[in-house]
């Protein structure tokens, strides 16, 4: 899409670095230059603010990538490249078939109403839960990672949806501010949702969650 739009060397290509690398090295394949903007820490994906502010004079796009099954704030993002005159690209995740959304949408929910002692994901704008990610608090990644290894323990599998932003990679590495990528970095964990889970299954979370959250500073 990119190179159909014209999208070359000489051109920035304003990027999120929370998330996998393909985008950057898509916009590197084209011969431009992959520019990282900070993510709104509620939606993990980019804060329209932070693009505005990376935008420069040999800014060509923008591509918006959502995540965990909940959208960017699109009103926003394209109404910053209509005023710099941007191409705006989306990056989506597979849409899963409307009865395993709800399933997912119903475990979320319970969730959202049992676990302590973490920050669970604002369930707003239409979110599909195709990742269900909170946040633990704490020290960051030691204590982040420390929850993880005792849940694995716990027989729940959980998993670190970004282990290092892009912009931490050795054939990205970028001298930018980025504070809610760094932070999202060091303390998102994903948790079960499938729609194959029992609720067995979903118990078994929370009273693993809850009494090793018991452990941690509250989350708010």
């Amino acid at each position: 899409m990119l190179r159909a739009a014209g999208v070359g060397v000489g051109d920035e290509v304003v990027v999120p670095a929370f998330g996998n690398v393909e985008v950057a090295e898509a916009v590197t394949l084209t011969g431009a230059l992959p520019v990282f903007a900070d993510i709104h820490p509620v939606s993990y994906c980019l804060d329209a603010s932070a693009v505005e502010a990376a935008v420069t004079p040999r800014t060509a796009a923008v591509v918006v990538v959502h995540r965990f099954g909940r959208p960017a704030d699109m009103a926003r993002l394209l109404a910053v490249g209509e005023r710099h005159g941007l191409l705006v690209l989306q990056e989506g995740e597979s849409e899963a078939p409307y009865d395993e959304t709800a399933q997912r949408r119903e475990r979320a929910c319970y969730l959202d109403g049992k676990l302590r002692g973490v920050r669970t994901p604002d369930g707003g704008d239409g979110h599909t839960y195709q990742q269900y990610v909170v946040r633990v608090p704490g020290n960051g990644r030691p204590d982040r990672d420390a929850f993880a290894r005792a849940l694995r323990s716990k027989g729940v599998e959980c998993r670190v949806p970004v282990k290092t932003p892009v912009h931490r990679l050795p054939e990205f590495r970028r001298c930018v501010s980025l504070p809610e990528t760094e932070l999202a970095a060091d303390e998102t964990l994903a948790l079960p949702v499938d729609a194959s889970l029992t609720k067995r299954d979903m118990q078994r979370v929370v009273a693993a969650c809850n009494a090793l959250g018991g452990l941690l500073q509250p989350a708010f």
